[in-house]
């Protein structure tokens, strides 16, 4: 492939998809480690949630139409006629003019459609209550049914599981859960210049900080960094340290070696090796461009720019999508929409990423951007997210409402 034969986007993901195929593997795990873990099944509901009609809150089981007409003026006179214990079957049914306490969360009795809360009652003496406040038919009350029916997808294939759907699982009696395998991602940094954080720094010396912050994004996502480490621009080293990836992970990423230079070595590593090879070689994205990407024995090899804001573009628009486009995750709460508070010229036939942060005011949510070369890491960590620019597009101007993705 032509040196910088430069691919789209869109087109880099179509060829990910296309070239790389990667064999997804589940497990099942129990519902207490499977926070931010893939569901690769449907969650189907065997059971009504709730399984009966229960009060929301502490007060009397009523038929609602006994409250019709009632005030603090004209109160309703009732007689009461016991009580629910919570946990217990409610055996009493409710005719017309009765009422029954019920604590929260407590079954409502057989008749009764309506639940008026403790602070609107009075009560008279042990057989008597008087209401002062009308309720409607369903008030204060939660059908048998309302919130999960049988039959029903609770949580859908493809769910990155939150704490909320760990609730949704416990309250179905789910207590284990398949799930995708953790993909295995083995990170390279390359380069004579760079040092790890425990070396001496010395003039021209540069320390990795691009195979920290992919760690974190790479356990953010789900997966699982097998290992982390540094190699010098030497052909047989590098490809010593690919191959040691391939045969431990998933997915091989490269941190720098990916542009011009007599010594970067990463297409011809990656072209050494069985496989399809380097099929992605620089893409029309700002930052981003001298972006490498091949297939060697079955796994991914990414080679990112070196730069950090450059890298985690990349990263973010390419490995992160990709692994959401095969594993086929839902998408989650990843953006948000801001109003832009600038205008800003894209690059004319690339796709852009602008970093901004976030600000609100009255009310509003507003993207701000934040200016700064490729390179530098403080670029990162003042920033909240990205917005992404078409090729197609001009330019933003203010005033527009656009997706903010979040880093």
């Amino acid at each position: 492939m032509d040196f910088f034969n430069v691919v789209s986007v869109e087109e880099a993901r179509k060829l990910l998809l296309e070239n790389i195929n990667l064999e997804l593997e589940s497990e099942y795990v129990d519902i207490l480690s499977s926070a931010d873990r893939i569901l690769c099944d449907d969650i189907i509901s065997e059971e009504n949630v709730p399984g009966f009609d229960r009060s929301t809150v502490d007060g009397y089981a009523i038929k609602s139409s006994d409250s019709h007409g009632a005030s603090e003026s004209l109160p309703s006179f009732l007689s009461l006629n016991g009580e629910i214990r919570m946990g217990k079957e409610a055996v009493t049914e409710i005719h017309p003019g009765e009422a029954i306490y019920v604590p929260t969360g407590g079954m409502l009795p057989k008749g009764a459609d309506g639940v008026i809360m403790i602070e609107h009652v009075e009560k008279m003496d042990e057989e008597n209550i008087l209401i002062y406040k009308p309720i409607s038919f369903g008030e204060n009350v939660i059908f048998k049914d309302d919130d999960i029916k049988i039959g029903q997808v609770a949580l859908e294939k493809g769910k990155k599981i939150t704490p909320q759907d760990i609730g949704v699982l416990a309250s179905l009696g789910i207590f284990k859960v398949k799930v995708y395998k953790k993909l295995k991602f083995y990170i390279i940094s390359t380069g004579d210049e760079i040092i790890d954080l425990d070396e001496e720094m010395k003039i021209g010396k540069i320390r990795d900080i691009n195979s920290y912050v992919l760690y974190s994004m790479i356990q953010k996502i789900g997966g699982e960094v097998v290992n982390r480490t540094i190699v010098k621009d030497n052909f047989e080293l590098l490809k010593q340290e690919v191959e040691n990836g391939l045969e431990d992970s998933d997915i091989v990423i490269l941190s720098g070696g990916s542009s011009v230079g007599v010594r970067d070595f990463t297409h011809q590593v990656i072209d050494s090796f069985e496989g399809k090879g380097v099929f992605i070689h620089g893409m029309s994205i700002k930052p981003g461009k001298p972006t490498i990407i091949g297939e060697a024995r079955g796994k991914g090899v990414f080679g990112l720019p070196g730069h950090p804001v450059s890298s985690i573009i990349v990263f973010k628009a390419l490995v992160e999508r990709f692994i959401k486009d095969i594993m086929g995750v839902k998408e989650g709460k990843d953006r948000v929409k801001a109003i832009v508070d600038f205008n800003f010229p894209s690059s004319s036939g690339k796709t852009t990423y602008q970093m901004v942060s976030l600000e609100e005011r009255d009310g509003k949510v507003y993207c701000i951007p934040n200016f700064g070369k490729s390179g530098m890491i403080t670029l990162l960590s003042q920033s909240s997210g990205y917005i992404e620019i078409q090729s197609h597009e001009e330019g933003i101007y203010k005033g527009e409402e656009r997706d903010v993705y979040l880093l």
